[in-house]
């Protein structure tokens, strides 16, 4: 819980999910994050998604280029084809470069 993310790059993934296929979306979820996880330059993934629908999930890369391997990803792009077509109603993209952190947790 204590790593320092300054100069991570973060890809922050905002999105609201159809009603549609909960289960082939878990499914495809669950192997992107594996994928993710096997890339070089991976450094973490968090992410949230509330009752409405509405989620981010952020993940965490060592460098710009790591950032876009992953994004160019031949299997992250055939899921990504599958959300459109099916699992998002809309989704934004935001990369950044993480400058600085804090991190707090009742103990």
């Amino acid at each position: 819980m204590g790593e320092d993310r300054t100069g991570q790059i973060a890809v922050l993934f905002v999105s609201k999910r159809t009603a549609e296929d909960d289960a082939g979306y878990a499914e495809a979820a669950t192997a992107m994050d594996v994928l993710a996880a096997q890339q070089p330059g991976y450094c973490g993934v968090e992410s949230q998604r509330v009752d409405a629908g509405v989620g981010i999930t952020i993940s965490y890369w060592a460098d710009d280029a790591s950032a876009v391997a992953w994004r160019d990803h031949p299997e992250h792009a055939a899921i990504r084809a599958k959300g459109r077509e099916r699992w998002y109603d809309w989704y934004e993209v935001i990369v950044t470069r993480v400058e600085r952190g804090y991190r707090w947790r009742r103990a």
